[in-house]
């Protein structure tokens, strides 16, 4: 349960790999990839697609292709891109991140438009704003269509492009009852996983204008991600993004039951309302313990998790069933009582 990166490919993912037609992505030549980027634009509304090996590589092409070296970019505080993607911003980019904190992982444009100084020779340029939707540190929590469309006039105003690291933004979209496209209209660009709760091995996809795409397979290549024959990594992704999303309220449905068991447990401490997708963020400042002895404690029955502080993470997918929360639960409170 550390992650829905440990999401293994099912086995039409597996035949679809040994049978994929094969060419030269960097050419432009490899069909399956062609497919899958074809795929992937339509889902999110936009013109074009690029596929890339990570989310972080996504996203940091993403921002680059939308910025020059010493622009300000504005973010949530606690955003993966600033705070778990080692200062990719910074070290190549050579960008300023401005973070801002937020309410659950969502900026108020309030706060957005205060921060946006006036352009000046002492400041760096404000040039983008960076969502990220679900937010991972805030517990999976969801940005809505009203606050995305908030957040573009702001940057609208201010003659700034708005970005969307949209690694679960399939999840934003089920827990939303949304299309995807609906979730993204406002973005200039995107970026989502594959390789999540999708379930496929590897891979994200980059999605904007045409010329934005061109500028971020430039990046690409600087940063060593021109793929060769990369249909191995577009089959399973074209399978994942054609029957792998709706299945994801099933993850939501077990993060639920999974939260509100542990909100039963004593000496553990839940905020239910950020509790909106497949990941379940919580505390145990009253067990007496600090997350890595809870954490090793529950590794001894068969549980893995991840912890910082006193903060647990929990995150379902579709190798967790109805029967692991159960026995996750259960395994929680005799630890709890057995401390």
């Amino acid at each position: 349960m550390r992650s829905d990166t440990v999401t293994l490919p099912t086995q039409e993912m597996l035949q679809a790999i040994l049978h994929t037609p094969l060419r030269d992505d960097v050419y432009g030549e490899d069909p399956t990839v062609n497919k899958l980027q074809e795929l992937a634009a339509e889902k999110i509304g936009k013109e074009k697609a690029l596929l890339v090996t990570s989310g972080t590589q996504g996203n940091l092409v993403s921002i680059l292709s939308h910025t020059k070296k010493g622009d300000e970019v504005i973010l949530e505080a606690s955003a993966h891109t600033y705070r778990t993607e080692a200062g990719g911003l910074c070290i190549v980019g050579g960008l300023i991140p401005n973070p801002i904190q937020g309410t659950m992982g969502v900026l108020d444009p309030r706060d957005v438009e205060r921060a946006i100084r006036t352009r000046n020779v002492h400041y760096p340029e404000p040039t983008l704003i960076a969502i990220e939707n679900t937010h991972n540190a805030a517990g999976g929590t969801c940005w809505n269509q009203s606050q995305i469309k908030a957040i573009k006039k702001v940057a609208e105003r201010h003659g700034m492009r708005i970005y969307m690291d949209g690694a679960r933004v399939f999840n934003a979209a089920i827990a939303l009852n949304v299309d995807a496209k609906e979730l993204t209209t406002h973005m200039d660009s995107v970026t989502f996983c594959l390789s999540k709760g999708l379930s496929a091995p590897i891979g994200s996809l980059v999605i904007g204008d045409e010329a934005f795409i061109e500028r971020t397979r430039k990046w690409r290549k600087v940063l060593g991600g021109g793929l060769r024959q990369a249909g191995v990594i577009a089959a399973p992704g074209i399978i994942a993004l054609e029957k792998m999303v709706d299945r994801l309220k099933e993850d939501h449905a077990n993060a639920r039951t999974l939260a509100e068991g542990l909100a039963r447990i004593r000496g553990v401490s839940i905020n239910l309302e950020t509790v909106q997708t497949n990941i379940v963020r919580y505390d145990i400042a009253g067990l007496e313990m600090n997350s890595s002895q809870f954490v090793s404690k529950l590794r001894k029955h068969g549980i893995k998790t991840a912890g910082s502080g006193i903060s647990i993470r929990m995150v379902t997918h579709r190798m967790i069933s109805r029967e692991d929360i159960d026995y996750t639960l259960n395994t929680i409170e005799a630890v709890t009582k057995a401390r």
